[in-house]
């Protein structure tokens, strides 16, 4: 099994692309849900958030208010900081779980949505494929204000705080540009999940973990048939 990332910039449109592989039968491990499950009341990095910016960022039910929450980190980027460093091991950690439980159940590959996979560069060396879902930059910056009720000075500064999207689509295998209509970028993605279908890779992969199994397990039972003659003797 190999692992496709999906990125891109906030507001251009992933979780168009997303649905068109989940329809397709492909898994996707999405690191935003992960991202919300980690911080849920009582977690480890719910109680680091707590401890650094006190209950003015959660509601009355301990849920953190993501609003507040946002305003403040991107306001600050060494509170930005803080926020990743207390969440983003624990969303690493699940998104690999969820690929382990992808490979065991046989899946050829994995698209993992990952927003900031160039700004941490965690997973970048795992990734067999990127695809990066861009659109014009007036179009993301309206459909950011119009998604979060923000301001065009709070937006912008949000856009901002993420590696531009030239950059990103210049590192990427396949780009998928979100500035027209939802069956145009249905239809790109397609196109790329085809490619992907057709790729052999997988086999490479799972031949290179059964073969250092094999080495491991073959070391394993040398040891211990080497200890067991010393002990018979």
């Amino acid at each position: 099994m190999f692992i496709v990332a999906l990125t891109g910039g906030i507001a251009t449109g992933k979780t168009s692309v997303t649905k068109v592989f989940k329809e397709n039968g492909i898994p996707v491990v999405d690191a935003d849900q992960i991202a919300r499950e980690v911080v849920e009341p009582g977690k480890p990095a719910w109680k680091k958030i707590k401890a650094e910016f006190g209950e003015d960022v959660f509601n009355d039910d301990d849920t953190i208010n993501r609003e507040k929450l946002g305003k403040l980190i991107f306001d600050n980027i060494d509170k930005r900081r803080f926020l990743n460093s207390a969440t983003h091991p624990e969303i690493h950690r699940r998104i690999y779980i969820d690929v382990i439980k992808c490979f065991i159940a046989g899946h050829n590959f994995v698209v993992v949505d990952l927003p900031l996979l160039f700004e941490t560069g965690v997973m970048i060396q795992y990734c067999y494929k990127i695809i990066t879902v861009t659109c014009e930059e007036d179009i993301q910056l309206t459909r950011l204000m119009d998604r979060n009720k923000l301001s065009e000075a709070d937006a912008k500064k949000r856009i901002s705080a993420q590696m531009p999207l030239e950059l990103k689509c210049s590192q990427s295998h396949f780009v998928i540009e979100n500035s027209g209509t939802l069956n145009d970028t249905e239809q790109q993605a397609l196109q790329i999940l085809e490619v992907l279908l057709e790729s052999n890779h997988h086999w490479k992969i799972r031949g290179i973990i059964l073969t250092t199994a094999a080495v491991f397990f073959s070391g394993v039972a040398w040891l211990l048939d080497y200890k067991y003659k010393i002990w018979s003797q």
